[in-house]
């Protein structure tokens, strides 16, 4: 029961005393469905959020906690098993939307590093129209930002590997955006796709044949998930990294340039409370966050040999010592 519900409750028993009370209202239940590795890192944020809206887990609120990592083709099969679960609302995080498309007639809230609207579960970002809405972090302006960064940490740079899982959403415009923004900056791409988790490890032995000076590695799911391997795996061959979110530098990157995801998903809590309460999510705006956060990892940065540029450092909003 809600604590303005239970307010309510009081009132009417005060004025009422020999009234019968109402029945306590049947708990919320979200499904969280995720490609996340565990721990997760997002859920707690989504969770505090939820707490600050004055939800007491336990009480009026109810988790339940699904994950594949790495897989969306895992949370595909495992579908009907998920719709049959009886959710008030659905949480997917990162790649796992991909199999949430078909989870129709249910409210979906989604946190995600592709386009909504490529995707094809999202009409425009200002009027969803269906039942996803949520929030996404792809934006062309921070990617091309994020090589102008690698550029300002490596002067002499000349060919830039880019690491990127090719089915994500949105792909093709981050990929055109930065090698746009490497051109203009006299920086050759190398350019690594790879489709799936599966071929992740090809796609690494690709990077390293291709003779860059560093590697930029485009955030999703599947990166995401394996951000400690690609981490190890650019240490060993002494290439500066390049990364969308501090959980990357987190697990040893050199650096990132993006949103706070935690953070995010706090604020997620927000349209959560709103669809809980009634509200359509064909009618919530999908969200873009406005401010971002530089990260640099100085024991990487000490274990690679590079010097990061004073005025680099003044500007990063975390440094990992």
């Amino acid at each position: 029961m809600k604590r303005r519900d239970f307010l309510l409750g009081l009132g009417s028993a005060a004025a009422w005393p020999h009234a019968v009370l109402a029945q306590p209202r049947k708990p919320n239940t979200i499904l969280w469905v995720s490609t996340e590795a565990q721990p997760d890192p997002f859920i707690e944020g989504f969770r505090k959020g939820m707490r600050d809206r004055g939800y007491i887990e336990g009480q009026d609120l109810n988790f339940v906690l699904r994950y594949a990592p790495g897989d969306p083709g895992k949370v595909r099969a495992m579908l009907p098993e998920f719709l049959a679960i009886p959710a008030d609302l659905i949480v997917s995080s990162g790649p796992a939307i991909l199999a949430m498309k078909d989870a129709a007639g249910r409210p979906v809230l989604f946190a995600i590093s592709g386009d909504p609207v490529a995707l094809g579960i999202a009409q425009s970002m200002a009027r969803p129209g269906g039942n996803f809405t949520g929030v996404t972090f792809l934006s062309l302006e921070v990617a091309q930002k994020r090589v102008q960064i690698v550029r300002e940490l490596l002067p002499e740079l000349r060919s830039l590997a880019v690491l990127s899982q090719s089915n994500h959403p949105g792909e093709a415009a981050e990929h055109a955006a930065t090698k746009s923004a490497a051109a203009a900056l006299g920086v050759e791409l190398a350019y690594v796709p790879f489709p799936s988790f599966r071929e992740l490890d090809d796609a690494l032995a690709r990077v390293a044949r291709s003779g860059a000076g560093a590697v930029l590695v485009f955030p999703d799911g599947v990166t995401m998930v394996n951000r400690a391997k690609i981490a190890a795996f650019a240490q060993a061959h002494r290439l500066p990294t390049m990364f969308g979110w501090r959980e990357y530098c987190d697990a040893g990157g050199l650096a990132s340039y993006g949103a706070n995801q935690t953070a995010t998903y706090t604020r997620l809590s927000t349209y959560a409370d709103r669809i809980l309460r009634g509200e359509k999510p064909a009618d919530m705006p999908v969200e873009q966050p406005s401010t971002f956060e530089l990260v640099i990892n100085m024991r990487t940065a000490r274990a690679l040999g590079v010097e990061i540029p004073a005025t680099l450092l003044a500007r990063a909003d975390e440094v990992i010592e």
